[in-house]
């Protein structure tokens, strides 16, 4: 009886340790600032983040199913630079979207076919537009930034009532996601794919259909995280959205996903996405510096990415025995 007890609550700890982790952190960072659990920096916080775990969603996703996206970042700059052009030639928000999510779900097209068809590992596939998106944006503005974009900032600095617009887009993404990965046949099917694609030939799934699904929609949540930074910095910038790809896949490691697929949850994403959030935010308000926040984002990815590792040998060995 004891064991058995003892076994639940092992269990009850490794589901939300991601939770208890996240207190932890925000206990500490109240100590050691007291701006920190100030009402405007929080909603900043929101804020930044909601793009980072928008991304992190399509990260999510491919990661499950045993894929990966490096290029969401330039994919990022690219469309959201045409949605920002677009916007100012028409003034029409509903277009801008439209405009940034077909060419993210293009690019992610690109990504899906030369995965499923030509086989071409997800990280070279993925690197190969990163590389031709970042360059298309850069010459298509020329290298400038786009300034001078009207009410286009609206969908990311705005607000209804105390809730960032960028927050409500991050929650409505986040139940439209959960629903899908959990009460689809789809949804259930990737995990089947990223957990063992042998097998999941074997049962019938068509795990190529899969795959370019889950590229396509990363390409939707790219495009809707494109408008939203744009909004948020004012401008449209050739250069910008740098690294997000690594925030996104950091968020997502973080809070859960398996990096050898197949394991996942939206919630953990999420609170993944916090942490990393507040360790970066506190570090900003205790004036650390830029170079040393980037050695302690890398050893967060190094240290999920080896506990991963880790756990997951633990169970094999386990089963083994």
């Amino acid at each position: 009886m004891n064991r058995r007890k003892s076994m639940d609550v092992k269990k009850l700890f490794s589901k939300y340790s991601i939770i208890l982790i996240l207190i932890l952190i925000m206990v500490v960072c109240t100590f050691a600032n007291s701006s920190f659990l100030s009402a405007s920096n929080l909603i900043n916080v929101c804020r930044q983040q909601s793009v980072t775990i928008i991304i992190a969603f399509g990260e999510m996703v491919l990661i499950i199913c045993g894929q990966l996206d490096l290029s969401c970042g330039a994919v990022i700059a690219l469309a959201g630079c045409l949605s920002v052009y677009s916007y100012k030639a028409m003034e029409n928000m509903l277009l801008a979207f439209l405009v940034a999510i077909g060419v993210a779900v293009f690019v992610n097209l690109l990504n899906g076919i030369m995965v499923t068809k030509f086989k071409a590992p997800a990280f070279i596939a993925t690197l190969a537009t990163q590389t031709m998106a970042r360059g298309a944006a850069l010459y298509i503005t020329s290298g400038q930034n786009i300034y001078e974009i009207g009410k286009y900032t609206t969908v990311g600095q705005g607000s209804l009532g105390p809730i960032p617009i960028p927050v409500i887009f991050m929650i409505c993404i986040f139940a439209l996601i959960s629903y899908f990965m959990r009460n689809t046949r789809w949804g259930r099917s990737t995990y089947a794919v990223g957990g063992n694609t042998e097998a999941a030939n074997a049962s019938g799934i068509n795990t190529k259909l899969v795959i370019m699904k889950a590229f396509l929609l990363n390409g939707v949540l790219v495009g809707i995280a494109a408008v939203l930074f744009m909004a948020r910095v004012n401008g449209g910038l050739p250069a910008g959205a740098a690294g997000y790809e690594m925030d996104g896949l950091t968020a997502t490691i973080v809070g859960g996903t398996s990096f050898t697929g197949g394991i996942g949850t939206p919630w953990g994403t999420v609170v993944g996405a916090f942490v990393v959030g507040f360790l970066g935010n506190i570090m900003n308000l205790m004036s650390i510096d830029s170079y040393i926040q980037q050695i302690v984002r890398g050893a967060i990815i190094a240290f999920a990415v080896i506990w991963d590792i880790h756990s997951k040998s633990r169970q094999t060995y386990k089963k083994g025995k």
